[in-house]
């Protein structure tokens, strides 16, 4: 029992200790108040303007960049680059709908989900705090794994699973600071899709924020023909 004793303070000696110049690895508890007390006062940005290049392999194969323009649910998709060849001039889609990724919407939340602590780390300059996830109510998507940056409190990593009736798979979406906004920057996704694989990976990137977009961005264009629908 002393032995024990011993490895158990130890372990715990371990983890409280803090490096000369480093943050102190805070409670779990205390991580996860602010987590959700940051949440609660995240923002999507009211204009964006970005890049996003689309790969997907599997039963339909394309490599697609796009340009996004979005105010609030207007968004203007530019389709600029088709399979490595330049579209020019662009294919110009006008639609209404909200964001996907917005970290709001896919963050796991302590009503919905039961978290258990795993682990505190570096991740370059910012420690960040990793949790497993279980969910209280069954969905088709589902967060596994949640880290949970120690300086702004928001999700950099959400690990999940996902569930329909033809298809099934994991990924990861990644997030961070763009100004003052938290953005998403790289998603990653493994699924079978009629019990055939396949891949998917989107990139952010040239995130900027207007403080307004013309009335022009969004006039509807000519309709166009594309290969497959944007995820956005």
């Amino acid at each position: 029992m002393m032995r024990l004793a011993c490895v158990l303070a130890a372990c715990f000696g371990t983890i409280g200790a803090v490096a000369p110049g480093s943050a102190p690895v805070l409670d779990s508890q205390v991580v996860l108040n602010r987590y959700m007390q940051a949440l609660a006062r995240a923002v999507p940005p009211k204009n964006v303007v970005f890049t996003y290049a689309l790969s997907q392999a599997g039963p339909h194969n394309l490599d697609q960049t796009h340009v996004i323009y979005r105010s609030q649910t207007r968004q203007r998709d530019e389709v600029t680059v088709i399979d490595g060849a330049a579209v020019r001039p662009p294919a110009i889609r006008i639609i209404s709908r909200s964001d996907r990724y917005t970290v709001t919407r896919l963050a796991p939340r302590t009503e919905q989900y039961v978290f258990l602590f795993l682990s505190a780390r570096k991740n370059g300059p910012h420690r960040e705090y990793l949790y497993a996830t279980s969910a209280l109510h069954p969905s088709s998507f589902t967060v596994t794994q949640v880290a949970i940056d120690g300086t702004y409190f928001l999700p950099t990593l959400i690990r999940f699973t996902t569930r329909s009736n033809a298809a099934s798979g994991s990924g990861t979406i990644a997030y961070a600071r763009f100004s003052q906004y938290w953005m998403p920057r790289l998603a990653t996704v493994n699924a079978k899709i009629a019990g055939k694989p396949a891949r998917e990976r989107i990139a952010w990137s040239a995130y900027r924020f207007p403080l307004s977009l013309p009335s022009s961005t969004f006039a509807q264009p000519r309709p166009v023909a594309l290969p497959t629908p944007s995820p956005f």
